[in-house]
């Protein structure tokens, strides 16, 4: 690398040029960053340059964001956009970071092949804890970072641990608005202020990219016809985090189809996560048609968003997508959830990132197997300032249970949570090994604290849950 550096010659800092390095690695997120621009949230700049890294498992069978449909309408909002997968190829963009001694040299490296020259960088970056967005933090050494989160992990506890290096150069958390009263906790450990950024400004964003939607969008929407108020079902790929088994994917799926036509509605649209295995689909065709419903598999890959605007969904049904609010607090349409509370028992390790969000759909959206509760519209702007504001304290305590090394300030919030609040509904968001090893209320008492690290104890409850089991398959086969 070292053999393809030039000598340059040094330009006093009063007269370098800005140039703002923005990362994306989906179309929602490079939505955001452009409603960041057009409100004015990142300040001046001689040069913009997109930055776009394909994150998924096999990059060379997924379209990038600068391929999806509608980007051509972000597209002039950046002087240039790069790919960060050609940059590093071979190696992933999830999985690669410079070491430490050779990051000054990726940074002459980069200056050169992008065309940097000298220029002061500014860097606008998703999910700093993590690569891809870490490695170019790491590259840009002395560069200030503002963070940009565009759904509801920004609400929880920074993931892990930062170096102080990074943490001290960011400058400010820009966030959409979709629980509004709740504030971030991402990046409080380093006094990092959150700053909204304008709905309004997002909405005209999300309506740029809906009119550029493909053909195959249009023709399916006018087919179902608008104001016809179908279901639209939105798929997450939870398998692949490993959280439900394929099978038990496909279970939910069923669900919310079953949900649908019980609360009445007759036509019912599939948005399956991009790279969701096709099966899924084919089998809720087959049960749509047992249920005599009319299904439609929107499988071009386009924004939950751009489907608001072109069917006007009379119920959006998911497990903890942000979409969930995105249609209830920006388009104000009704919005059911299924799912969660498995979801919440089994999220593993406790710290896991999706908690936070799976936790706020949970608190603040209706169950779609509650038909009265969906059926009242309880779900059609249910989150307002006020909901935001409850959840609060949960989330603080949540939050703390999750990081209390790096939120070490968050205890006593934790503790009055805990004492005030926990019975029987809200004992879902805990876990009272986490309680009884963070000392706080709900914990097992100290008398019987020795249980769990038990081994005779432990043998014992293991062999009662064995005979339990053999004794319930004994009866299911008698």
């Amino acid at each position: 690398m070292s053999a393809t550096l030039a000598t340059q010659t040094y330009t006093p800092r009063g007269e370098r040029k800005r140039t703002q390095i923005f990362m994306a690695s989906t179309l929602y997120g490079a939505a955001t960053l452009a409603a960041a621009i057009d409100a004015g949230s990142v300040g001046p700049a001689d040069r913009r340059l997109l930055l776009v890294s394909n994150n998924a498992a096999t990059p060379e069978t997924t379209p990038a964001v600068d391929d999806m449909p509608g980007f051509e309408r972000l597209r002039p909002r950046f002087d240039r956009v790069l790919s960060w997968n050609e940059t590093i190829s071979p190696f992933h963009p999830g999985g690669w970071g410079p070491r430490q001694d050779d990051a000054p040299l990726w940074e002459r490296h980069l200056r050169l092949l992008w065309n940097l020259g000298e220029d002061d960088i500014e860097l606008v970056l998703e999910s700093i804890q993590v690569n891809p967005a870490m490695a170019i933090a790491q590259v840009f050494q002395g560069a200030p970072i503002d963070v940009y989160a565009d759904g509801l992990m920004s609400y929880g506890p920074t993931r892990n641990k930062l170096h102080p290096l990074v943490g001290t150069r960011i400058r400010r958390l820009l966030h959409l608005d979709l629980v509004p009263g709740l504030k971030p906790l991402l990046l409080t450990e380093f006094g990092v202020p959150a700053e909204v950024l304008p709905t309004e400004t997002f909405i005209k964003v999300l309506a740029e990219i809906g009119e550029a939607a493909p053909r195959t969008v249009a023709s399916a929407t006018e087919r179902i016809g608008t104001g016809t108020g179908p279901a639209l079902m939105l798929g997450q790929y939870l398998s692949a985090l490993d959280i439900l088994t394929p099978e038990e994917e496909e279970e939910l799926h069923v669900r919310m189809l079953r949900g649908a036509v019980a609360l009445g509605h007759r036509t019912v649209v599939f948005k399956p996560h991009p790279t969701a295995p096709a099966r899924w689909s084919r089998m809720l065709e087959k049960k749509a048609a047992e249920l005599g419903a009319e299904l439609t598999v929107m499988d071009t890959p386009v924004l939950a968003e751009v489907l608001y605007q072109r069917m006007e969904p009379g119920l959006v049904i998911g497990c903890f997508s942000t979409a969930l609010l995105t249609a209830s607090v920006f388009y104000g349409l009704p919005v059911a959830r299924i799912g969660t509370d498995a979801l919440l028992e089994r999220l593993t390790p406790y710290q896991n990132s999706n908690r936070v969000p799976v936790t706020i759909v949970d608190a603040l959206l209706p169950d779609l197997e509650n038909h009265k509760a969906v059926a009242a519209g309880s779900g059609a702007g249910a989150v307002d300032e006020r909901s935001g504001q409850k959840l609060t304290g949960l989330v603080a305590a949540v939050g703390f249970c999750m990081q209390a090394k790096i939120y070490p300030g968050l205890r006593p919030a934790a503790e009055r949570y805990l004492a005030a609040h926990l019975d029987a509904h809200t004992w879902r968001y805990f876990k009272r090994r986490r309680l009884t090893a963070l000392a706080l209320p709900g914990a097992v008492p100290s008398q019987l604290g020795f249980i769990p690290r038990n081994e005779t104890v432990r043998r014992v409850a293991r062999r009662a849950r064995a005979l339990k089991k053999a004794a319930l398959k004994k009866t299911a086969t008698g």
